[in-house]
């Protein structure tokens, strides 16, 4: 069976941090690096299913960390 991989790139003020953030809910089919001030992530999977539910828990998981991101520098523009 061929396994499935996807790449994930995004951009961030602060992509050492996000990067911290997603990894401890890595498994050992997801790697997470910070590249060029990029967060990059690439999942392999060995079904079409598992990659796109993978996928799907890992944005979610992007999403959480760069809102909080997003909430502790508007939190420290404020003090």
């Amino acid at each position: 069976m061929t396994r499935k991989r996807i790449e994930i790139r995004t951009t961030h003020a602060n992509p050492d941090l996000v990067a911290r953030s997603v990894s401890p809910d890595n498994t050992p089919q997801i790697r997470t690096d910070v590249e060029d001030n990029r967060v990059v992530t690439t999942i392999e999977r060995d079904s079409m299913g598992g990659l796109r539910t993978t996928a799907d828990d890992y944005i979610v998981n992007l999403t959480v960390a760069t809102s909080v991101q997003t909430a502790n520098k508007n939190l420290d523009n404020h003090e």
